[in-house]
């Protein structure tokens, strides 16, 4: 699932290794970057962490807000740092490629196979868990991930 999330964006200008603090207020995110387009890739990678934790935990992915809904919810707590004041920008995240890119743990599942099946393969020196994996990508209609 792809989502536009609306970002905020401030340049603190106060000489830190991190100048620029960024605000998802959708996600309830705050991060930062040592410019502006290394605050975006951090946006964005707060978002996917964000996002695929919440599929995880069954919750649901919080649908990104109208412009002036962001400013609304970004206004509300100014007590640190006004990122109302800031640049309003738009980070798009894939959830799913997101989630493809970092969750690349290898799961063990036990399998049933007939005895007699199970002795061609491996007498043909046949990967039994690749063939796996490569049936589910076809049965699925995915994309390899390389």
């Amino acid at each position: 699932m792809k989502q536009v999330y609306p970002t905020f964006i401030v340049n603190t200008n106060d000489g830190s290794e991190h100048p620029f603090l960024v605000c998802v207020p959708d996600m309830e995110i705050v991060t930062e970057g040592v410019d502006f387009a290394d605050a975006i890739e951090m946006a964005r990678d707060a978002i996917g962490l964000t996002g695929i934790s919440m599929e995880d935990n069954k919750e649901e992915i919080p649908t990104p807000s109208d412009q002036a809904t962001a400013l609304e919810k970004v206004s509300q707590d100014t007590e640190d740092i006004d990122f109302s004041k800031g640049i309003l920008t738009y980070v798009d995240v894939d959830f799913f490629d997101y989630r493809r890119k970092i969750d690349t743990k290898t799961v063990r599942r036990n399998v049933a196979l007939p005895s007699w099946l199970n002795y061609e393969a491996e007498h043909a020196g046949i990967n039994v868990s690749r063939v796996l994996q490569e049936a589910l990508v076809n049965v699925l209609k995915l994309e390899r991930n390389i």
